[in-house]
Order: structure tokens, then C-alpha cells, then sequence
């Protein structure tokens, strides 16, 4: 396959690295989408979009944002904000080790930064949560440092218009990438550039169905002439999906519930559940002294990224209070009155839960 280092045909007078920027960021001022995030170099707004916008689309994550930008002005609102306030306000876009690792970054940047993010790339590395990818959107963004973003629509682009056949799904794919894209950069636009090719990998150049008649890039494309827009980026797989049974035992006495906060060590850490027995298998029955089974849910079934969960909810009405309060007690449980749930964060199945059969 053709290698980024070797020629396209292109205006002479430039070279192919001028030649690609120049043409993607013409292409990007007169068709990039109104996003708040594009209208500021503020390193903390930039930030907020960048964690929210990992593995999300951006219909998905935009409320996310403004929710965010409404509840905190500043990096010290954030840093100084409870966890349970962060993941509430986060509560449905999932992926919750994020939402834990922005409010260590605020208290990091808080502490030892005098509340400035840092400047460059690298350092900007050090924050928690804070990988490549995003510490080159800061960087490029609000510094106008030269640092290439490398993510899916990045490999997907540079992939297919140069013929880069090595499998993103290596670590070592990744240099390859970054050292190609660092080539064709735009030197004086760089958070534009990196902007830019998010925007056209992610309405142009998409992973099915890429709308070539639109790409300005159609005639020089290796993929399109090579008939290769299905093969290319190259991804091996190797992914694999652990299946897991949980049963949640709702204890409910008039209009309250007993709940608690999920551990770390596991997904929806900080999260609060109901009474969780986890089996190998879907539980056809369950019982408790002293507590009436009113009914048991269908079962449920939520992908996460490598794991499926099963659930089913089982619900449970005690007519004493002193069992309920003590049952409460044995299993180190909160009470907590139906008409207060919405002020505690939940997994998105439980809220789901909560909705249609408490909340309503």
C-alpha cells in the first residue's frame, strides 16, 4: 500500500503537506458544525468537551457539556464540587471511570498548578485522565502547539487518502500515525487542523457509506481508487464479551427504597444499586424472611463495551418498619424516600427501573 512519505498528485507549487491543510481547513471554515466548544481557548471549557465527547457522539454529549458549563464556570467550582454532585450531573453517558478521573484532574490542576492547566503537551499528560489524544486537543486548541489528535476518525482519514495499511488495533500503530499526521499539521492553525479533521471524519469520511461525491480529496484518495473504502483503516479483532447475571432485590416500605453505593473495583464505581446478588446464571425465584415478593421484572439485557449484563429487578413490600429499618441495617443499606431518587446517581438500567415503575 502507499506510504504517506510518497507523493500524490498535487499542485506543484506546494508541498503535500501544505497542500492537504490548506485544503482541509478551507473545507472546515465553510462547513464546520455551531458547537459551543469551538467558540473558546478557554483550557477548562476545552477540557469539559474533550473527556465528555470519548466514545460519545456529539447529539449525545452536547447537553452534557452545557449541563457542565451551567453548573461550573471555573476549574476550582469543579475541583471544589462534591463526586456525588459530578456523577449526577454525568448520570446516562456512562463510562463513569471519567467522570472520577475530571475531578481528580480539577484537584490536580487546583493544587499543583495554582488552578492554570498546563501549557504543552507533555505536561498536560501528567493530569489524571488526561492521555495523548486530549492533552494534543488542549495543547493545539489553546496553546497553538503543533500536536497532532489521533483518534478513530484520524486513523479512518489518513488511512484510507494515503494507503496506511498498518492495523490500528496495535500500540505501535499509533506512531506511525502521529508521526504522519505531525507532517501535515497546519503550523499556523493547529487546533483548527486537528478540529478539521475530526469534523471530516466524522460527517465525510465515516466508517460506512463515506460520502466521497462531497470529499475534496475523492481523486487523490488510495482507498476510493484502490476499491478499498471497506478495507481500510485495517482492525483486528479481539475483543471479547464477559456475560454476567445481576439480580437486584428492591426493598421497598411505603414510599421508600434501600439503596447503596456501588465500591471501586468494578464498572459504575461510586454509583448507587439496589441489593445486588450477582449469579453465573438468570434466578428463577427469590425469597426473603420477612420480605413479600410482589413481583419480579422481565429480564434486561445492557452491553457495555466487553461485558452483557443480564438483569432483572425483584421487588419486595415489608409492612413493618422496624424489618425494613434493620434489614437496611444488615446490609449496610440507605433509606431513602422515593421522592428523593433523583438526587442520587444510578446506573442507567436502574434509572430506567426507577422511571417506569417508581417515578412516575
Amino acid at each position: 500500500m502507499r506510504n504517506i512519505n510518497k507523493p500524490l498528485k498535487v499542485d506543484q507549487r506546494h508541498s503535500k503537506e501544505d497542500w492537504f491543510s490548506r485544503q482541509l481547513l478551507e473545507w472546515y471554515h465553510i462547513h464546520k458544525r455551531d458547537l459551543p466548544w469551538r467558540e473558546t481557548k478557554d483550557p477548562f471549557k476545552v477540557w469539559l468537551s474533550e473527556i465528555i465527547l470519548q466514545q460519545t457522539r456529539v447529539s449525545q454529549g452536547l447537553p452534557y457539556y452545557v449541563k457542565f458549563t451551567e453548573a461550573f464556570n471555573t476549574i476550582e467550582e469543579f475541583a471544589h464540587a462534591d463526586l456525588d454532585e459530578i456523577l449526577k450531573l454525568w448520570q446516562g453517558l456512562g463510562y463513569y471511570s471519567r467522570a472520577r478521573n475530571m475531578h481528580k484532574c480539577a484537584e490536580m490542576v487546583v493544587a499543583d498548578y495554582s488552578g492554570r492547566f498546563p501549557d504543552n503537551f507533555q505536561e498536560l499528560q501528567k493530569l489524571k485522565g488526561v492521555g495523548k489524544y486530549t492533552a494534543a486537543a488542549i495543547a493545539s486548541i489553546c496553546f497553538d502547539q503543533a500536536v497532532p489528535t489521533i483518534d478513530g476518525n484520524v486513523f479512518r482519514v489518513m488511512s484510507r487518502l494515503f494507503g496506511i495499511s498498518d492495523d490500528i488495533a496495535k500500540a505501535s500503530s499509533f506512531k506511525v500515525f502521529f508521526n504522519s499526521a505531525l507532517r501535515l499539521i497546519s503550523q499556523k492553525e493547529p487546533g483548527n487542523f486537528n478540529q478539521a479533521m475530526m469534523e471530516f471524519g466524522a460527517t465525510i469520511c465515516v466508517p460506512k457509506a463515506p460520502d466521497c461525491g462531497e470529499c475534496m480529496f475523492s481523486s487523490q484518495c488510495f482507498a476510493k481508487r484502490k476499491d478499498m473504502i471497506e478495507v481500510l483503516p485495517i482492525k483486528s479483532k479481539n475483543i471479547k464479551i464477559k456475560y454476567r447475571y445481576f439480580n437486584y432485590h428492591v426493598f421497598a416500605f411505603k414510599n421508600q427504597l434501600l439503596i447503596r453505593q456501588r465500591s471501586s473495583g468494578d464498572i459504575w464505581t461510586g454509583l448507587f444499586e439496589f441489593d445486588l446478588q450477582e449469579t453465573e446464571k438468570s434466578l428463577k425465584s427469590s425469597n426473603f424472611e420477612n420480605a413479600k415478593l410482589q413481583y419480579s421484572s422481565e429480564e434486561i439485557v445492557h452491553q457495555l463495551t466487553h461485558q452483557k449484563l443480564h438483569i432483572q429487578f425483584h421487588v419486595y413490600e415489608l409492612d413493618n418498619r422496624k424489618v425494613f429499618e434493620q434489614l437496611g441495617k444488615d446490609k449496610m443499606m440507605k433509606i431513602v424516600s422515593v421522592n428523593d431518587l433523583s438526587d442520587y446517581a444510578v446506573p442507567k438500567p436502574i434509572e430506567l427501573f426507577l422511571n417506569k415503575e417508581f417515578c412516575q
